[in-house]
């Protein structure tokens, strides 16, 4: 019986050479310090570099070199991107939205229940605060926006509420928020606060104030129309009266005039007079007995002569003439 020698057949695969291995895995070392040598940031961003979890440096927009991990690491804030922060409700997508009655239901000045709905417009001041001057700074805002809100509407009236306050209420939280996080100071900016809907919490006071506000609506149009009609009817009456007034000026001139003319006729009587006395005084005293008494007939008597004489001269035809 023959015994085959599979021993001797047998070859073992050659193992790769040591330095190979170490070349590839200083290949790979290589590669992933190189990737992780550098970052780039954006306009709307700011990095916070933390070198052994410790910040040192805040770099701004552009391409920027690092020590790799875990020597060196980064964290981007968008310092330059606006968010918003919803109180008493959420957005669900799709316009859909839910209600948050825990952060809407608010007590007013009047001890009315309302119901606020309004979001918070903000950005990021400073990241390195932002990051870690506190564990939840999203949290913190979310907490004094509402304490600032509940402090204005419990000092404010219900019909303020509801109606034509809102503008000022807004103001006024945008106010007590930003001194607040002034306090805290963890790298936030307030940009605007905007109410989005105020309403009773029933309907029965909702339908109520419907009605106040369509009673107030309805005096504003009452005063625009009446605006629009003394606009309309000022010019006229301007009109009129300086009409008035022109007629009263003629009349002035006018009168102003005669007094002239009476006052150089007089003068010029008075002249004749002086000249003339007894027979101005005549001539005077019959024109006013004939103004006075206009249906009369007055004879004069000459002495010298004996002649009668008629004033005025009447026709020899006349009734009653001789």
């Amino acid at each position: 019986m023959e015994v085959i020698n599979m021993k001797a057949d047998y070859k073992r695969p050659k193992k790769p050479p040591f330095k190979l291995i170490i070349g590839v895995i200083v290949a790979i070392v290589l590669v992933i310090v190189f990737f992780n040598s550098w970052y780039t940031v954006t306009d709307q961003q700011q990095a916070v570099v933390l070198t052994f979890g410790k910040v040192t440096n805040v770099e701004g927009a552009g391409i920027h070199f690092k020590f790799p991990y875990p020597i060196q690491s980064v964290i981007k804030v968008p310092v330059q991107m606006t968010q918003k922060l919803e109180l008493g409700y959420r957005d669900q997508g799709n316009g859909k939205y839910s209600t948050v009655d825990e952060e809407s239901k608010m007590i007013t000045g009047d001890f009315n229940i309302v119901k606020i709905d309004f979001f918070i417009e903000w950005k990021v001041s400073d990241p390195k605060k932002y990051l870690f001057s506190s564990m939840d700074p999203k949290g913190i805002l979310r907490n004094s926006s509402l304490s600032a809100a509940r402090s204005v509407v419990g000092s404010t009236s219900i019909d303020d509420v509801l109606t034509s306050g809102k503008i000022a209420i807004e103001n006024e939280i945008k106010e007590k928020l930003i001194s607040s996080l002034d306090t805290y100071d963890i790298g936030i900016q307030v940009m605007d606060v905007k109410i989005q809907d105020s309403e009773p919490p029933t309907e029965e006071v909702k339908q109520a104030f419907k009605n106040v506000e369509n009673a107030k609506q309805s005096k504003e149009t009452a005063m625009n129309e009446a605006n629009k009609y003394k606009n309309s009817e000022l010019p006229k009456a301007q009109a009129e009266a300086d009409r008035i007034l022109r007629n009263a000026e003629s009349a002035k001139q006018t009168k102003i005039n005669e007094a002239k003319g009476e006052v150089a006729k007089f003068l010029k009587m008075y002249d004749e007079y002086k000249n003339f006395k007894d027979i101005t005084k005549t001539r005077l005293y019959l024109e006013t007995m004939e103004e006075i008494l206009p249906g009369i007939t007055v004879y004069i008597e000459d002495d010298s002569s004996g002649v009668q004489k008629i004033v005025p001269l009447k026709p020899f035809n006349s009734e009653g003439g001789e």
